[in-house]
């Protein structure tokens, strides 16, 4: 998976730009807060808050709950504590799969955040030892259907199977399912497929940079030059009859066990 300092640099750099094009991430953040299975969850622990919309999102539906919000990137968290300005929200840096907090939360929840963890097993593991009994753990996280319409076309353009962008690299539903059944109790992960459509090529991964934690997602090993692109934007439109994006999204729940 792509390494820590690379999540951090490309989150940080962009942090300014990235509500701009995040709507899907919005819209995974409020599909998500409808399966909190606590009507009042006193502590809640946000792994990955970004600049805080689902950190918002949790504030309105949970108003006396007490907050921490975590995130790798400075600049990020700086969007998110402006955002809000609310005393009962604790922002702090750092990385959602390593940190030693030693409360116990009613929800460790995490809005498409995870597919960038490089052990989401390790991470799960910890985040049980600090749920409260019957507390819960929730998260959306894209899966590696994400993205296929830029990987097709990069396999057809180049001619070659043997190519590949992240996102084919995220984990699948059975994998996500196989490890939380091993940490947590009544576990479910249900799955929802988003489409977007952009303007151009261009468009779409200026999109993926902003909200991503790799550039524009397409392999370093080739020089991207506008005619090569052009290219690709062409073999895209054949495919697709437009510049439209999948993003696949689980979202998981389990219990403390």
């Amino acid at each position: 998976m792509i390494g820590k300092i690379k999540v951090k640099e490309n989150f940080s750099r962009y942090a300014k730009y990235y509500d701009f094009y995040c709507n899907v991430q919005k819209l995974s953040a409020k599909k998500l807060i409808e399966y909190i299975p606590q009507e009042f969850p006193k502590r809640i622990l946000d792994i990955g808050c970004g600049t805080g919309n689902y950190t918002k999102m949790l504030r309105e539906k949970f108003p006396f709950a007490k907050i921490k919000a975590i995130d790798i990137s400075k600049e990020m968290i700086e969007i998110a504590r402006e955002k809000l300005k609310d005393k009962n929200i604790e922002f702090w840096v750092g990385d959602g799969e390593r940190f030693n907090f030693d409360s116990h939360y009613d929800l460790i929840t995490s809005n498409v955040c995870f597919q960038w963890f490089e052990d989401l097993e390790l991470a799960l593991t910890l985040y049980n030892k600090l749920l409260s009994t019957q507390g819960w753990v929730l998260f959306s996280i894209f899966g590696p259907l994400t993205f296929q319409e830029l990987s097709s076309s990069l396999r057809e353009l180049l001619e070659t199977d043997d190519v590949s962008i992240l996102a084919d690299r995220f984990k699948d539903k059975q994998f996500i399912k196989d490890i939380m059944g091993k940490i947590f109790s009544d576990v479910e992960v249900e799955e929802r497929i988003y489409e977007e459509r952009y303007s151009s090529l261009f468009q779409l991964l200026k999109s993926i940079r902003y909200t991503s934690a790799k550039g524009g997602n397409l392999p370093r090993n080739i020089f991207w030059t506008p005619a090569m692109l052009s290219k690709l934007e062409t073999v895209y439109r054949k495919k697709f009859n437009d510049v439209m994006a999948t993003y696949q999204v689980f979202f998981c729940k389990g219990m403390r066990r």
